[in-house]
């Protein structure tokens, strides 16, 4: 019966620290902001037909919401649309974020904001525009604290990422130095082996030249 192969300390090494990182809050999670619900209170069509409303940040492409034809109509979606998500924003800094209706000459804009990832309570924001539209939207992985003003906002955003940074430097610290005490440890075994190896080429050595003698001297003869 054939064992698996050990894993050596090395791979075993970067396994451990990859789900450690893993275990950290917010390492490799995205923020990911899907459309809830949306209802517009207007269009901007001068002549008959259906708009064209879409949604977009700085830096992203536009997003087209298909299914949003009608004034004063609550259209609820389940997150998993072919056109979601709408964006992706970042931990620290804010997206600057519309919402508009295609037209010919220049888009109408029903309301333009900065969409930050604080902003979110429990994972879900709501934006309202008197007389435009009120938006309901979705990040999981989005935080905010519940009852915190702006004034507390920056507080809170700066020391997470602090533990955070300290929770990583020492983590990998600890593991570096793992990582070094088993490569001396197994210098040392290596070394050991090598000694003995040589110790008994020595030792075979000198048995020979011992015979050698003997020979010559002729001293095997005699006894």
């Amino acid at each position: 019966m054939r064992w698996p192969r050990p894993i050596s300390p090395p791979r075993l090494l970067l396994v451990v620290l990859f789900f450690a990182l893993c275990s950290i809050p917010g390492t490799f999670s995205s923020r990911l902001v899907t459309l809830d619900t949306i209802d517009i209170f207007t269009t901007h069509e001068w002549f008959s037909g259906e708009p064209t409303v879409f949604f977009r940040c700085n830096g992203d492409n536009r997003t087209v919401l298909p299914d949003v034809k009608e004034a004063n109509l609550i259209y609820t979606f389940k997150g998993e649309e072919s056109w979601q998500p709408l964006t992706d924003l970042p931990e620290n800094k804010c997206k600057r974020c519309g919402l508009y209706e295609a037209d010919v000459i220049k888009n109408d804009v029903f309301d333009e904001w900065e969409m930050c990832s604080s902003e979110f309570k429990d994972g879900k924001y709501t934006h309202f525009k008197e007389g435009q539209f009120n938006a309901t939207f979705l990040c999981p992985n989005c935080t905010a604290s519940a009852g915190d003003s702006t004034a507390h906002k920056p507080s809170s955003s700066v020391v997470e990422p602090r533990k955070t940074s300290v929770v990583v430097v020492i983590i990998v610290s600890v593991l570096a130095s793992v990582l070094v005490t088993l490569a001396l440890f197994g210098g040392y075994k290596y070394w050991l082996k090598k000694k003995r190896e040589r110790d008994q080429l020595r030792f075979l050595k000198l048995f020979e030249e011992g015979d050698d003698m003997d020979d010559e001297l002729g001293l095997s003869d005699e006894l």
